[in-house]
């Protein structure tokens, strides 16, 4: 039997509420890591109809998280960047990504943007998912046809993020 999206955004609501801090978001990264790996929930839910390349597939009305389905179906190499005041987890269902975690080596001020080196970079497999605090720096490089899940702290639709650039 499939794992629902109702029951994803439950487990999630209760790995949350029990705790808020970094064992909670690594709990969710088990949740995550369980759906990626179901053929029915990928299907239904990842498609490049519905998910090109972001959809908000849940967001929770009282601790704000989201659930979003993302389909890349061509190459995409992201800039370095955070989530602003959010942290997230990435879960590749299909494809793989190259990561690519970036240090602050110079903090930007006013309008100057925060330069970056690379620090260390690995690769997400199916079924591979990977939590990003608040203020952590990473960029994804995508060869082909990839498909992730990813729960944010809060919808990134609405959160400012920083001006980063590689330095």
């Amino acid at each position: 039997m499939t794992y629902t999206l109702e029951q994803l955004s439950a487990d999630i609501g209760k790995a949350l509420k029990a705790d808020s801090g970094i064992a909670g978001k690594q709990a969710v990264c088990k949740l995550v890591s369980k759906v990626l790996l179901d053929d029915e929930f990928v299907a239904r839910h990842l498609t490049a109809e519905q998910c090109r390349p972001r959809k908000v597939l849940y967001e929770d009305p009282e601790l704000g998280f989201c659930i979003c389905g993302h389909v890349y179906e061509t190459a995409a190499h992201g800039a370095p960047h955070d989530h602003g005041s959010s942290w997230a987890i990435y879960g590749l269902a299909a494809g793989d990504t190259e990561m690519t975690d970036w240090r602050i080596v110079k903090k930007g001020e006013g309008g100057e943007p925060s330069l970056v080196e690379p620090a260390n970079t690995y690769v997400l497999k199916p079924g591979d998912s990977h939590f990003y605090d608040v203020g952590v720096v990473h960029s994804p490089k995508r060869d082909g046809l990839t498909k992730l899940v990813r729960v944010e702290g809060a919808n990134l639709d609405r959160i400012q993020r920083s001006n980063i650039k590689a330095a």
